[in-house]
């Protein structure tokens, strides 16, 4: 469900939208496809992505960056979004959500740190973008979207694309998803104004949640939770920008 507008560089510093500027544009113009040709014609533009966008800032773990070159970007936006689909800012997904920019997509992804055969919890589904990327790292992965038309339309796609690891439900996700708990980690994609009590208890002993805490229509804090037993330890990573999170009335 995720969206940013800007995203910490390092723990301390706050940073605008970048302007990097792919020198090859992707080839096929605004609302030109509903389908992508079955062969991967976006290959060398997600590599510049990579290189450009992740690698040559701050995202160093090779699993991450490996996963970020296999995932298929542009399966997750709109049509009418195809060419900027490897750019380095978010893109509208429609119901006034967004699908986050590569690299704090990156950034939570490698804060989170999901090893092979970990659980993972997903809140916000959104486009299935960050599920994915989930999906290159362990074959646990579930997902939770509020909003059904998006719902739907992500797990129509993961279907396409053959991530049968993923699990996913149309359900608030505040209280997370005790049927699977505990959980390894836990990456929640949209801001809500406190940390929800029901996700920590859900959280793994020894586990890590990744998320962005503030105001909506603002900027919030982007945080890492890491369980030790009782107790909690919390590092603040930084200004992000994110949707709020949606709750049931």
């Amino acid at each position: 469900m995720g969206g940013l507008s800007c995203a910490p560089s390092t723990p301390s510093e706050m940073v605008t939208p970048a302007q990097i500027t792919l020198t090859t544009p992707s080839p096929f113009p605004p609302g030109t496809l509903t389908e992508i040709p079955s062969s991967d014609s976006y290959t060398e533009v997600r590599q510049r992505m990579v290189e450009q966008q992740l690698r040559g800032r701050d995202i160093t773990n090779e699993v991450v960056l490996g996963a970020m070159s296999e995932v298929p970007r542009h399966k997750f936006v709109p049509a009418d979004y195809l060419s900027s689909a490897y750019s380095d800012y978010p893109l509208p997904i429609g119901f006034g959500q967004t699908i986050s920019q590569p690299y704090i997509v990156a950034v939570m992804t490698e804060l989170a740190d999901v090893q092979p055969g970990e659980k993972v919890l997903e809140i916000g589904t959104g486009s299935g973008y960050q599920a994915a990327i989930l999906a290159q790292l362990t074959d646990s992965v579930y997902t939770i979207e509020i909003i059904p038309e998006l719902a739907q339309r992500a797990q129509d796609t993961f279907k396409q694309l053959g991530y049968k690891q993923i699990t996913a439900k149309q359900a608030d996700g505040y209280g997370g998803w005790e049927e699977y708990a505990p959980f390894e980690a836990i990456i929640v994609t949209a801001a809500p104004d406190h940390v929800p009590q029901p996700l920590v208890n859900q959280l793994a002993d020894g586990g890590k949640m990744v998320i962005p805490i503030g105001p909506p229509g603002g900027y919030q804090s982007l945080w890492l939770l890491e369980r030790q037993g009782d107790e909690v330890i919390r590092t603040n990573w930084g200004g992000v920008r994110f949707v709020p999170l949606t709750r049931s009335e």
